[in-house]
């Protein structure tokens, strides 16, 4: 008998993600593989049942996964679902392991090897595997969708015979992987952009795309960039003289969209209940961010809020999820591609190679025990691999991504005119 794959229906209802498409089904069979896809794991990405039959997956139930030698998934295992893993099962995952100690430790005691696909390093050999960005880019793209729609005006200026529509004034707040889709998609439907970051290096990115950057350009923030091309922290005098000028400008834009994460941390605070404040009634700001406690005062995780000021605060839990028929397929390449490297193509076995860098970077528990060194210590405090990563790093951002950023954002112009 070979190699065998589950692929399971999310149990959580506000996931509607596969972890496999039919494309990546036929590779997995190409690699050896038998795939079980469960009974409907599909349907809320829009892919049915005889959609995966057609390329050769067997469709099965809950219970077929104590079979399967991997386990692949959009999000972390329940406790039920454990127990139905064999142990030494490979479970692959956007795993969201901080804060969640209890969950990691079930995981370890349950004997399987997990690991967490938001772990994957951001270097050139990983970029096919990089969930964070494949996700955090269709969240930039949904978050400007969804501002459209709660924005009860047309974003581009029109001249008409009766009278001119003035274009939307869009902000953009962190230009990561989410920022930069987000600057591209409000171009597109014809908003006026700005967008801001701490980073010098992304001011090219921004003003590619068709935006303008907006920063205190002092000395200070000319240095502002760190030998690994992350964000560092700021002196308070150039976060005042930063704050001051983002308050001013947030007072004019009808659309704010912030993304600024940090991992393992909570979200900082970038927009005051002031400077929704100061926002003119129909503005919307959508928050990215709000999972982790939000970039915005009053943002309420999974609703849309009307302040008194007649601002609308946009809160919408797993953002990737709303464009789910295409995040699904962007998720599978990426398991697959980083399964893939796991797999000994000659004998056509699982050959989990424990001094890869990949392997290292992602593996969260192996043998019956916690092994990532961010979490095997729990005295120690938490941090992710990209270490020192201030309140100011945005949604998917990271120095190794940034030459294909620019490739991306280089590219993307000639669509925004």
């Amino acid at each position: 008998m070979g190699m065998m794959v589950f692929v399971a229906k999310e149990q959580n209802n506000c996931e509607p993600r596969v972890a496999a498409s039919p494309e990546t089904v036929k590779r997995l069979a190409g690699l050896g593989f038998d795939v079980i896809v469960e009974k409907g794991a599909g349907l809320g990405s829009r892919i049915p049942d005889q959609d995966f039959a057609a390329v050769g997956a067997a469709i099965g139930k809950a219970t077929d996964a104590s079979k399967a030698d991997v386990v692949l998934k959009v999000r972390r295992p329940t406790d039920a679902e454990l127990k139905g893993y064999k142990s030494g099962a490979a479970v692959i995952a956007i795993m969201d392991p901080y804060g969640n100690d209890a969950a990691v430790a079930a995981m370890a005691k349950a004997g399987i090897t997990a690991f967490s696909m938001e772990f994957m390093p951001r270097i050139t050999r990983a970029q096919v595997m990089d969930v964070l960005s494949s996700q955090a880019n269709l969240a930039g793209y949904q978050a400007v969708i969804d501002a459209a729609a709660e924005y009860d005006r047309a974003l581009p200026m029109m001249m008409t015979a009766a009278g001119t529509v003035p274009a939307a004034k869009a902000f953009i707040m962190g230009v990561g992987v989410a920022g930069l889709q987000a600057i591209a998609t409000a171009r597109r439907l014809g908003a006026v952009v700005t967008a801001t970051d701490v980073r010098p290096a992304v001011k090219e990115q921004v003003q590619s795309l068709g935006a303008k950057f907006l920063a205190v350009e002092d000395e200070e923030f000319k240095a502002a960039e760190t030998a690994g091309g992350y964000a560092k922290e700021m002196s308070k005098e150039y976060q005042a003289k930063q704050a001051a000028l983002t308050a001013e400008h947030i007072a004019k834009q009808d659309i704010v969209i912030t993304t600024a994460l940090i991992p393992g941390r909570p979200a900082p605070k970038l927009v005051s209940a002031a400077m929704v404040a100061s926002m003119k009634p129909g503005s919307v700001i959508v928050d990215l961010a709000v999972e982790r406690g939000g970039n915005v005062e009053g943002a309420v995780p999974g609703k849309v809020v009307t302040t008194e000021n007649g601002v609308k605060i946009v809160g919408h839990l797993n953002v990737p999820g709303r464009v789910a028929a295409s995040a699904s397929l962007l998720y599978a390449k990426n398991l697959y591609a980083f399964l893939e490297t796991m797999v000994d193509k000659t004998t056509k076995t699982l050959a989990i190679k424990r001094d890869d860098e990949l392997v290292k970077a992602t593996m969260l528990t192996d043998g019956g025990r916690v092994v990532h060194p961010n979490f095997a210590k729990a005295a120690e405090e938490p941090r992710t691999e990209p270490a020192a990563i201030p309140a100011t790093t945005m949604v998917a951002d990271a120095a190794d991504a940034k030459p294909a950023a620019k490739k991306k954002a280089a590219a993307k112009p000639k669509g925004t005119a």
